[in-house]
């Protein structure tokens, strides 16, 4: 039976396109089925699903050929509102889906951003259904269903018809999440919301805990710290030599506490002091313990052998369970919680029961 391939781009393909890619890595394509293999949702670069054939192709790319077109990205009526206000929203991310558009995406057509949305795009279209905010938000953190009273029609991009985008606010980002990681987000609604949101989280004061399962078994709390440089030494992003602080590096500090043992695996908190590009999963797999699902941070140190993922998660089992603050404005404590997403909850009983 057929079954997905998986590539690594040699340097023979640097700078080829997508599509001459797929032919030179199956010689049996023609143009017209490498391209047809991009349209159908089938390929993968570094994780990362793609649908545009004429995208470069760079060494140490992965390329994931799959024997079944990927599920469509979200939409509006999978991304939970738990709050909203005039400054701000949180949201609810599901997994499958970037925060914000890749710089050489900026320029694609409407009809091309609607095959493959970013978050900020999907929350835009949502807010006509949650805009504007009532005078005070119930104490419940339940999240509100994005669902239109019968007979409501809605246009494409999601706007409901006779619902006027006149006075809706610009969705801003102020932080990021993976592509496959799920959970609690913010996003501001208004210009000094913006500025505050970026300034809580310059200064730590947005607390957010994550779970995460990750190989091996976590027996004790621990608090793991380095410096983030580019290339720690086998291609990729992570922690310089230990003991020593980067001139060109970044201060990284992650909490990690074991909640479960799962066998082979173990659920852990994770709780951020600072918050650099990929924190956990770097930390987690310097540590020895890579999360479930991992496609990039195999290695705990350069000179390691790979660890091969055999938990069958069905992404990186990464969760943003819980986000606090204070609001800046009205000075309320807010407190999200959000349990595992249920692609991870579902794989989490086969493990308990195997």
């Amino acid at each position: 039976m057929p079954s997905d391939r998986t590539y690594h781009i040699r340097p023979v393909l640097n700078g080829q396109t997508l599509a001459a890619g797929l032919r030179g890595l199956d010689s049996d394509l023609s143009w017209n089925d490498a391209r047809k293999l991009v349209q159908q949702r089938r390929i993968q670069i570094n994780g990362n699903l793609v649908l545009d054939d004429t995208r470069r192709l760079k060494t140490g790319d992965v390329v994931k050929i799959f024997e079944q077109p990927r599920t469509p990205p979200p939409a509006e009526r999978d991304v939970p509102v738990l709050h909203i206000d005039q400054d701000l929203i949180v949201i609810d991310k599901p997994a499958g889906i970037t925060t914000l558009r890749h710089a050489e995406e900026k320029e694609w057509d409407d009809a091309r951003k609607q095959r493959q949305p970013t978050l900020d795009e999907v929350v835009q279209r949502l807010l006509p259904t949650v805009w504007p905010p009532k005078a005070t938000q119930p104490d419940s953190n339940r999240p509100q269903k994005n669902t239109d009273p019968p007979g409501v029609m809605r246009r494409p991009g999601g706007r409901p018809v006779g619902l006027p985008a006149i006075g809706l606010p610009k969705v801003r980002a102020v932080h990021r999440l993976d592509r496959d990681t799920s959970g609690l987000m913010l996003f501001a609604l208004s210009p000094r919301g913006e500025t505050a949101l970026v300034k809580l989280f310059k200064e730590h004061s947005i607390r957010r805990v994550y779970r995460a399962v990750v190989h091996g078994l976590v027996t004790q709390e621990q608090t793991i710290e380095s410096w983030f440089v580019r290339d720690r030494g086998d291609g990729i992003r992570g922690s310089s030599p230990k003991g020593q602080a980067a001139s060109d590096g970044q201060h990284a500090e992650t909490y990690v506490r074991p909640i479960e043992a799962l066998g082979r695996y173990t659920i852990v908190e994770c709780r951020l002091k600072t918050g650099r590009t990929h924190q956990i999963r770097i930390h987690l797999a310097e540590a020895g313990h890579m999360l479930c699902g991992e496609k990039t941070y195999l290695r705990p140190k350069p000179e390691a052998d790979a660890v091969h993922d055999k938990s069958g998660a069905p992404r990186q089992a990464l969760h943003s369970a819980s986000l606090e603050l204070e609001h800046p404005f009205s000075g309320k404590t807010l407190q999200f919680e959000s349990p595992m997403a249920r692609d991870l909850e579902t794989w989490l009983k086969k493990i308990r029961t195997t």
